[in-house]
């Protein structure tokens, strides 16, 4: 074993790491932040010291992970990720920790952090601490409920359409625990955070498709029935395995997690003449069992045999569950236009898209300015490709579902939007 790291062999894989920081109160994008990232446990054995560029990342870099087949093996026990610390100081910033970060192999993890502007010079530094993985530490079983909630009950809050949230509210424990702290999180990262907590980034594309709409489609369950609101609380879902899904504050999520989310995040699962979301619990398949519920273990199993997602899904939950898509997408200014936009594109989703990406450019200085004329011309190409590139997409060019979504998340940002209307 690895005398400095004992999570790790001798002769590790490689994994690796890219860092994204912006700014708490604007979203715009921190320059020169310094991360020191050294093993867990082991502080003063720092590895690597890496700086934000003018987009607020820093390089990927590669980090020793334990074997592949450690994620891929249910019958292995051993740990299947390396676990690091991130120190990040930025001038004018509180400085943070993040103490556990979870790489495995073969993978890009993606840190994103947001700073807190310096207000108090004596203030303490903000230290997190990951806890285990899902399928790697022990966690409450899932308490079963209804996969379909009554919503005929005098007083019941149950919205009209199933609708793509902004934002939710993350309770971070039980429900009853009145010392657990909300937070507000993005519907797309809240996904990407528990998709990375409970299965490993490491599996096949299909299951990993298969798990995030089922996340998906849980989560759109406790939004569209108001379930805890109905109950008198003030948030959207829990962190408690018992009741919800595991979420973790400032948790690293993994790039091919992250791409398949950016590509299904309006999908839910649905069944026949029923309107709401389908609550779809599941379980590891390997601590616990779960009978007529999607085992994760299982899943991997299926994908591994060429399963599509929605034949791994009707395996479990029966063959009357179909794919569906929200009726709308909260917190954007316009919706996707329903086709790719590329050279010779014009028109008023062209002009609303260079308009975005001009905002956009006031705040990474790498994209380039364009003429906003509703004419998709190279100019426009070459700052489509810049974006795609600072925020991990396929450097294609096109305006595809995945980058019309993430033009239009970033411009709501660092434009404001969301708080003014």
């Amino acid at each position: 074993m690895n005398e400095m790291n004992p999570n790790l062999p001798d002769t590790p894989d490689k994994g690796r790491l890219k860092i994204s920081i912006t700014s708490e109160v604007t979203a715009y994008p921190v320059n020169d932040a310094t991360i020191s990232i050294s093993y867990t446990g082991v502080p003063d054995s720092q590895l690597e010291q890496l700086n934000t560029d003018a987009s607020g990342q820093t390089d990927t870099v590669e980090l020793a992970a334990p074997p592949l087949e450690y994620s891929l093996n249910p019958a292995i026990e051993e740990q299947p990720y390396a676990e690091y610390t991130l120190q990040v100081d930025a001038p004018g910033f509180e400085p943070i920790s993040i103490a556990g970060a979870e790489i495995l192999p073969d993978v890009t993890a993606l840190q994103n952090i947001q700073l807190r502007p310096l207000t108090d010079p004596e203030s303490a530094e903000n230290v997190f601490v990951i806890p285990a993985h899902t399928l790697y530490g022990v966690y409450p079983p899932k308490i079963p409920e209804e996969e379909i909630k009554p919503v005929d009950e005098s007083g019941e809050i149950v919205l009209s359409r199933v609708v793509v949230p902004e934002y939710i509210v993350v309770h971070d424990g039980s429900p009853r625990d009145t010392t657990a702290q909300n937070y507000y999180v993005k519907y797309k990262d809240y996904i990407k955070n528990v998709a990375s907590s409970e299965i490993y980034a490491t599996w096949p594309e299909d299951t990993i498709r298969a798990n995030v709409l089922a996340i998906m489609s849980f989560t759109l369950n406790r939004v569209y029935t108001e379930w805890y609101r109905n109950q008198g609380y003030d948030f959207t879902i829990t962190s408690s395995t018992a009741f919800d899904h595991k979420w973790i504050p400032e948790r690293n999520f993994f790039d091919t997690i992250s791409a398949i989310v950016d590509e299904l995040f309006s999908n839910y699962l649905s069944r026949p003449n029923v309107r709401q979301p389908i609550l779809t619990q599941y379980c590891d398949g390997r601590r616990v069992q779960c009978p007529n519920w999607m085992t994760q273990w299982g899943s991997k199993s299926l994908g591994d045999q060429g399963y599509s997602p929605i034949e791994i899904l009707r395996y479990y939950y029966g063959d009357d569950m179909y794919i569906n898509t929200a009726e709308a997408v909260s917190g954007i200014p316009s919706s996707w236009p329903g086709y790719n936009l590329e050279i010779g594109a014009s028109g008023d989703k062209v002009l609303q898209m260079q308009e975005q990406l001009n905002v956009i450019a006031g705040a990474y200085p790498a994209i380039p300015k364009i003429t906003a004329d509703g004419v998709y011309g190279p100019a426009t190409e070459a700052a489509v490709r810049k974006f795609q590139s600072v925020f991990g997409l396929p450097e294609t060019g096109i305006v595809d579902y995945r980058t019309w979504y993430k033009i239009s998340e970033i411009y709501v940002g660092v434009s404001r939007i969301a708080e003014l209307q």
